[in-house]
């Protein structure tokens, strides 16, 4: 779309904040001298799209600098406010207005789009979606095409933006659902390799699935789960086979047998001896004198 035309759907700037609309309602500000509205809450979600100025949002008391390509979706209720750092610099943005109703509609004709509205009201006050500049430009070329045919008068018009304010609510949430679900595969590889630091500085010291899960704050079952999903082994064999591991390099180094099981974590002997020999299938001791043989071989 041009950038005639992209002018031509500037929207004035009105401070009603109530809809007159029974569906939805989308506009496309640009002012050269921004008002400052009051912190307000509406009966309804709001969507609002940045796209230049210098301004923050204001939600529930928190201030939220924004930059090119957020999107804020702000649930009914939620005090929020666009606070304005310079009055004479443009302030762009698009504002969506969509009805609890809508909302409730769209959710009984798909899952798949409350799950946009379910997950601001889950995310712990993560209001903000911040976006990289090729996500953004599809994003606003659905709002231009939505804003076009509602300006028009084309026969169809009402049923075109009913399929186009649907794929933008479709479209975002795709996009929150695929963010979210990268953010959760960082937090696990996160865990994981937490996890896997831990176990390595404090390998010495009684290690259990309790302990660990009051350490990471997450449940033993989760830490049980992600061992046994990363490893293909269960977090209590993985130390095991850590400790045997240090002990046996602890033994080709020169080391006393009966002072290194106990330094890398075994309680007992005969419990250390039966897991090193069923893991090398050879004895500490035996072990040891072998080594010995080949170093007195080679001198």
């Amino acid at each position: 779309m041009s950038g005639r035309k992209k002018n031509n759907l500037r929207t004035p700037f009105t401070t009603r904040q109530y809809m007159n609309a029974r569906d939805y309602e989308l506009y496309y500000y640009n002012d050269s001298n921004p008002v400052q509205t009051k912190e307000h809450a509406h009966d309804y979600y709001e969507f609002y799209f940045f796209l230049e100025g210098a301004v923050s949002l204001a939600i529930d008391g928190v201030k939220y600098p924004l930059r090119y390509g957020d999107v804020v979706l702000i649930p009914p209720g939620v005090m929020h406010q666009a606070v304005i750092h310079a009055g004479n610099k443009p302030y762009r943005r698009f504002v969506f207005w969509i009805s609890m109703n809508t909302c409730n509609s769209l959710m009984q004709e798909s899952v798949t789009y409350g799950y946009l509205f379910q997950q601001v009201q889950t995310r712990k006050k993560d209001y903000i979606i911040h976006n990289d500049m090729l996500t953004f430009h599809m994003i606003e070329s659905r709002i231009f095409r939505l804003l076009e045919e509602l300006s028009g008068s084309r026969f169809g018009k009402d049923a075109e933006c009913a399929v186009l304010m649907r794929e933008l609510i479709l479209f975002l949430s795709r996009l929150v659902h695929d963010q979210a679900a990268e953010d959760r595969q960082k937090e696990y590889r996160d865990l994981y390799e937490g996890l896997l630091e831990y176990l390595d500085v404090h390998i010495s010291e009684e290690l259990s699935l309790d302990n660990l899960a009051e350490t990471f704050h997450v449940s033993k079952y989760y830490i049980s789960h992600l061992f046994k999903n990363k490893m293909g082994i269960s977090m209590h064999q993985y130390i095991v086979k850590k400790r045997l591991s240090m002990c046996r390099d602890a033994i080709a180094g020169g080391g006393k047998i009966s002072e290194i099981f106990l330094q890398y974590g075994f309680s007992d002997y005969s419990g250390f001896y039966r897991a090193f020999k069923k893991e090398y299938g050879i004895t500490p001791q035996k072990m040891k004198e072998d080594i010995s043989k080949i170093s007195t071989k080679k001198t």
